[in-house]
């Protein structure tokens, strides 16, 4: 059964304007890493191989229907809260283009139920363990991204994290060497991030792009202008509803144009390596906090606000 988000978008360009119209035939019959592979959730040893290779791995049948459908609809409460400050679909990503986490008061949607279902998952926790090595990680947060229908341009390739420059240009990156000679470029990945998805991604839905292998490179990532068109076309898709995307943050990847009718969203968990620490800001409230199972309490002792602190939940358009 093919899933939707909402149907919200379209704000300042037609559906039917002929430019679109093209890119959207372009993008059906070119959009999509060829040959690119799915995983099963036993294939644990295949996927910490293509994980060390490429720098992200599709694992299907991780959620079941019950889950898609919970948190198809929790995506889409959150999606609408955030939309209807946004009149003109400005976004926080761009155009028509948003963060779950960058949208949120806490940077955060760990204190919404759907996101903590998502740390429940066995399977989740056994891949990011094989991919650690280890089971001693901790959450840094819980988030995700969402393109509207009329997101029309691409995002910019990037990477999630960076090596330290100054407490202001780069405050959340705890890795630094004076001498200037190890990148965390040359480091195992610092931190793991799962994308979850609630809907089919396809050709025309905004699927991310990845480029495969460039998690280690020290070659500066190129300005939408410097492109080539193959990386544009580099994307994850198509992608089944219940499938994950576990991605080293450090791979280049960006947004891309969602053509369809229906909103694109991939709520994440990330996963601190054992290793690794950022400044953290609470995301959940204490009471919350005890009500979740004792693993989940574990993975997000870092982010619980303490006893006598009212945590404030809710929307806002701020810049991530």
């Amino acid at each position: 059964m093919e899933r939707q988000i909402t149907d919200l978008g379209w704000f300042d360009c037609k559906s039917d304007d002929p430019e679109v119209v093209r890119q959207r035939s372009y993008l059906e019959a070119n959009n999509g890493i060829r040959g690119i592979e799915i995983l099963a959730p036993d294939e644990i040893e295949r996927a910490v191989t293509l994980f060390h290779r490429d720098g992200f791995v599709l694992i299907d049948h991780v959620l079941n229907d019950e889950q898609i459908d919970f948190l198809a609809q929790g995506c889409n409460e959150v999606i609408r809260e955030i939309v209807a400050l946004d009149v003109a679909r400005t976004g926080n990503r761009g155009s028509h283009r948003y963060s779950f986490g960058g949208s949120s008061l806490t940077r955060s949607q760990l204190h919404r139920p759907e996101w903590q279902m998502l740390l429940e998952l066995d399977i989740v926790h056994q891949f990011v363990t094989a991919f650690f090595g280890s089971s001693h990680y901790t959450l840094r947060a819980a988030s995700g991204d969402f393109c509207l229908p009329g997101a029309t341009e691409y995002q910019r390739l990037h990477a999630d994290v960076r090596d330290w420059v100054d407490d202001k240009t780069s405050p959340f990156s705890a890795f630094h060497d004076p001498l200037g000679k190890v990148s965390i470029r040359d480091l195992p990945s610092p931190y793991i991030c799962v994308n979850f998805l609630p809907q089919d991604v396809t050709s025309l839905n905004g699927p991310t792009r990845q480029i495969p292998g460039t998690q280690k490179s020290r070659t500066p990532i190129p300005s939408l202008s410097e492109e080539p068109e193959w990386m544009r076309l580099s994307t994850v898709c198509p992608t089944p509803a219940g499938s994950i995307m576990i991605r080293d943050v450090r791979a280049w990847h960006g947004g891309t144009p969602n053509l369809s009718n229906a909103t694109r969203a991939i709520p994440n968990l990330e996963f601190y390596a054992p290793w690794f620490k950022e400044p953290t800001v609470p995301g959940i409230g204490y009471e919350a906090h005890k009500d979740l199972s004792p693993r989940a309490q574990e993975l997000t002792r870092f982010l619980v606000a303490d006893s006598s602190e009212e945590l404030i939940t809710g929307p806002t358009l701020r810049a991530p």
